[in-house]
């Protein structure tokens, strides 16, 4: 067997182990992004696996990453969240950033949906907003290279629509009903660590994006590479315009700070949206 899908079974088989004498079976996969963890502490009777604890599993070394699963009761279905995910800035073979959500379709959730903290190059977004995601451009190395893994997917898997069109018209009405502005846009994802340049950002807001960030796009191709439908939202923590005062610093911690404040509005919509799965 493909090293690769061994590391994959074995991961999962771990977690089922776990889970299977709890009674427990996820249908929805959740990974939380930079300051946007204490979602999962809505999740009822939570079961707590830490990723340390997973054969063969990467641990997340990101500013606000726990780097903890977190599974139990939200929204009335059993759910599957990652308190933190993996970047590719970390050091890790694109293989092992992946790991994660392909053992969590393993595992048997049914949805993914991906949140992620990210700069405004739309001029329009303001610190605190919130976007669902409708499109991405991936500036990261696609997960997807290298030998293809039949057991999970097409060597060409269709990306015409990455983020599930029904889903985010649930979550455009949902958001209306409780009075929370979204956006929807575009995300764009580069490899970090740095944040972009004023040169940068301008180019992204050229090509089509409308906010950038450092993760999201590879767990998403390989969500559909596995036949899963993705549901996506970013919490806008800066502008990230090219016009700064010459004393402006992009801060890491402050980045933190703005998605753990924007987080309870997410969590309401997320919350609801799994409600109506």
């Amino acid at each position: 067997m493909d090293p690769r899908v061994e590391r994959i079974y074995a991961a999962a088989d771990y977690i089922k182990g776990i889970l299977s004498a709890k009674g427990l079976q996820p249908t929805v996969g959740i990974i939380l992004g930079s300051g946007l963890g204490k979602l999962a502490d809505n999740i009822e009777n939570p079961t707590v696996i830490p990723y340390k604890e997973i054969p063969g599993f990467p641990v997340s070394t990101a500013i606000g990453h726990k780097g903890n699963f977190i599974i139990g009761q939200l929204g009335g279905k059993t759910v599957m969240a990652m308190q933190g995910r993996i970047h590719y800035y970390e050091g890790y073979p694109m293989e092992m950033v992946t790991l994660p959500t392909r053992v969590m379709v393993v595992v048997g959730i049914k949805y993914l949906f991906v949140s992620n903290a990210a700069g405004g190059v739309n001029f329009n977004y303001h610190v605190g907003d919130l976007m669902i995601i409708k499109d991405h451009i991936g500036h990261i190395p696609n997960p997807l290279i290298g030998k293809n893994m039949d057991e999970f997917g097409p060597r060409f898997p269709d990306m015409t629509r990455p983020y599930d069109l029904n889903l985010i018209k649930r979550a455009e009405a949902i958001a209306a009903e409780e009075g929370i502005p979204v956006q929807k846009g575009t995300y764009f994802a580069g490899t970090g660590p740095t944040y972009e340049t004023p040169a940068e950002y301008k180019y992204i807001r050229i090509i089509g994006g409308d906010a950038t960030g450092m993760s999201t796009v590879p767990e998403v191709i390989i969500a559909r590479h596995m036949g899963v439908p993705v549901f996506g939202m970013s919490v806008i923590t800066n502008e990230a315009h090219d016009d700064y005062a010459e004393d402006y610093v992009n801060d890491g911690d402050d980045v933190v700070v703005a998605a753990n404040a924007a987080a309870d509005k997410m969590t309401v919509i997320f919350k609801r949206l799994i409600e109506s799965l």
